[in-house]
């Protein structure tokens, strides 16, 4: 069945894994599946060895490996890199360098959770995102 809407909402409130990796194909590939004016989630398809370039953003953000082991080389740890596998939370704060490392023998799955924004910055910027939430 063909996603015609791969983004969650108020219409949309479940989406499968499966369907979007069948979708898209293989890796490697980003799929937005929450897209709001608070916050983005996005499916990352990736083989081993395609790493990401070193970059930090103006915002936090985590993810939780859903498949495959991915080490991420963070700044100030260099030395320890956090080597996950499913079911593994990372959580880099903003302003923070850091590289993302698929590696194993199968490609790796993994949700991130940011603001939505400026991307990889590849300059550390002077201050982190304002963000205000509306009551």
């Amino acid at each position: 069945m063909a996603l015609n809407n791969p983004i969650l909402d108020a219409t949309l409130n479940g989406i499968n894994l499966d369907e979007i990796k069948a979708e898209m194909g293989p890796p490697p590939w980003a799929r937005a599946v929450v897209l709001s004016d608070h916050v983005t989630g996005v499916v990352i398809y990736q083989n081993p060895g395609q790493e990401n370039d070193r970059h930090c953003h103006d915002y936090d953000e985590w993810w939780i490996v859903l498949e495959g082991e991915i080490d991420w080389i963070i700044e100030g740890r260099e030395d320890r890199p956090v080597q996950a596998t499913p079911g593994t939370f990372v959580y880099v704060p903003a302003l923070t360098f850091h590289t993302i490392m698929p590696k194993g023998d199968a490609p790796s799955v993994r949700l991130a959770v940011t603001l939505p924004g400026t991307g990889h910055l590849h300059e550390r910027p002077e201050k982190k995102a304002i963000f205000k939430v509306e009551r």
